[in-house]
């Protein structure tokens, strides 16, 4: 894959990473875990992940620079 495509991919796959953790968890908080959990994490995942994915793709340039005047 090229180079110029890497921001997209970090987005992608940030995205995805976060959607999966953050829903089983959210998941299992409020429903807990039975035999409909798997069923039910990856319909939440799928119905998220596209939300998530423009979310990070627009907001980790912001992030970044934010994070680059506090540290520098």
């Amino acid at each position: 894959m090229p180079a110029r495509f890497a921001p997209i991919l970090f987005s992608a796959f940030l995205s995805a990473i976060m959607v999966c953790i953050v829903s089983a968890f959210v998941l299992a908080m409020s429903q807990g875990v039975d035999s409909e959990f798997a069923a039910q994490w990856f319909r939440s995942c799928i119905s998220t992940w596209p939300v998530a994915f423009p979310t990070v793709a627009i907001v980790a340039p912001w992030v970044r620079r934010m994070v680059s005047r506090v540290t520098a």
